[in-house]
């Protein structure tokens, strides 16, 4: 469930911090991460991942357990994921999903050797478009239809 980060020298999530471990007494996580098992899972074909996805925490104790050994603390638990927290606390149910890479799969049914040789809308790694050079700027007219106004920041001292 997780990796040991030796360079930050803290415990970092193998899949994403959401993922529930399949021990989910949060003392056993605490006391033992680097043996935890998560509830994650993928979809092999012929040895290629075109899938994966986990169960989800529902706990908020949990949820919190893994925050601090992921070393997000209480308070920026609160303000980054405070809605999921806050709504963890009513019993949400257990649930899970998945990802299909259907653009994986379009790769290996055309015999191609790259995903970018078949998605249809391919980015690069800062997610620009070439084809469309998305993102750009937008007009000041097209910010108006949107009732959208840009700030500038102030200062910082």
């Amino acid at each position: 469930m997780f990796d040991w980060d030796a360079d930050a020298k803290r415990w970092v999530a193998m899949h994403h911090p959401f993922t529930a471990p399949l021990n989910e007494d949060p003392a056993a996580l605490s006391a033992n991460p680097g043996a935890a098992l998560a509830k994650a899972y993928d979809i092999v074909l012929n040895g290629s991942e075109i899938g994966g996805g986990s169960v989800r925490i529902h706990r908020q104790e949990l949820q919190s357990a893994v925050f601090e050994l992921l070393g997000i603390g209480a308070a920026a638990a609160q303000q980054k994921f405070g809605f999921l927290l806050d709504a963890l606390k009513f019993g949400a149910p257990p649930h899970g999903g998945i990802a299909f890479g259907l653009d994986r799969l379009a790769m290996l049914m055309a015999g191609a050797d790259s995903i970018r040789d078949v998605i249809a809308f391919p980015k690069t790694q800062t997610a620009a478009d070439q084809m469309t050079d998305a993102p750009s700027e937008v007009s000041e007219l097209q910010l108006r239809e949107l009732h959208i106004r840009v700030r500038t920041p102030p200062p910082t001292a």
